[in-house]
């Protein structure tokens, strides 16, 4: 059995960008969602990114908890 590590390290790592705490942060600093937006919504993603937490939030993915997190942290 696989197991992964679904933090925000890994699924910056997954959307193919830089995963460093600073580059994380600097993210969530320099980006926010909108009141009504969904995540897979806003408009700082490549369309490769926003479709894969699209189909990872319609799929109820493993992923699902960390988006959620990175959802809220967008939000402050």
């Amino acid at each position: 059995m696989e197991t992964f590590s679904h933090d925000l390290h890994s699924l910056f790592n997954q959307l193919g960008m830089n995963s460093s705490k600073e580059s994380i942060e600097g993210f969530i600093r320099d980006h926010n969602l909108k009141q009504d937006e969904t995540i897979a919504q806003a408009d700082f993603w490549q369309p490769a990114q926003r479709r894969f937490l699209k189909e990872s939030i319609a799929e109820d993915a493993d992923w699902c908890e960390v988006i959620d997190q990175l959802d809220a942290l967008l939000r402050k």
